[in-house]
């Protein structure tokens, strides 16, 4: 018994109807349980001789697969299921970005140092936001608005600012690309830290988590 070629293709057309699913449901829950508005993005595409170029078309696209179309409407947050639906119909194949600096501002780390993180700041019984990872090796840790604006003067105030650390803000006008959407061709980012109710609506001060994140980013890189 073995396959045949359609019956390949309507697997391939399953899957793709799967992840285009996966993707509504998400694009819905981000916009109407989470409080977050979402962006319809590109997406990495892949070409000969190895390169990666952008859904958008652009010549040269300084970041594939990983800014906003655009041509496409942000859903805005409070969005529902039916109309956000809809919406993403209009926009095949669109990565879900969110747009940092009103819910939320991003601590962004390596990988490896937010695992290790993270584990200690669920230790010491710390309130969290949401945490993601992406396939390029990075952990993003969801933080309340103002961080990105805020994180110079913590660092010099907790005596981490003449450290050389790979910790870094996002603020208004960044965008990230939120799980499950491939980023810029690498593949998916993913949940670390799942968001609930709380943490999406009320992601805790950065002060509360900077000193850990700090101590553990210069302690890997030591």
């Amino acid at each position: 018994m073995g396959f045949t070629i359609g019956g390949i293709r309507e697997m391939r057309s399953g899957s793709r109807r799967r992840a285009r699913s996966t993707e509504i449901t998400a694009v819905a829950e981000y916009a109407g349980l989470w409080g977050w508005a979402v962006v319809p993005g590109a997406r990495a595409v892949r070409a000969g001789s190895g390169r990666t170029d952008c859904s958008c078309g652009a010549d040269g696209c300084p970041a594939p697969g990983a800014h906003p179309l655009a041509f496409a409407g942000e859903l805005s947050a409070g969005t529902t299921w039916e109309t956000a639906a809809a919406a993403w119909a209009e926009t095949p194949g669109a990565a879900l970005l969110l747009p940092v600096g009103r819910s939320f501002d991003i601590l962004d780390v390596p990988e490896a140092a937010g695992r290790n993180a993270l584990a200690r700041l669920e230790r010491m019984g710390l309130p969290l936001g949401p945490a993601a990872v992406t396939p390029t090796g990075r952990a993003l840790f969801f933080v309340a608005p103002g961080a990105a604006k805020e994180l110079p003067d913590l660092l010099y105030r907790m005596g981490w600012d003449d450290a050389t650390l790979d910790l870094r803000s996002l603020g208004p006008g960044d965008h990230i690309t939120a799980p499950p959407s491939d980023l810029g061709g690498h593949g998916p980012v993913r949940w670390l830290r799942p968001p609930t109710l709380d943490t999406a609506a009320h992601p805790p001060q950065a002060r509360l988590v900077v000193g850990t994140l700090a101590y553990v980013c210069n302690r890997s890189a030591a």
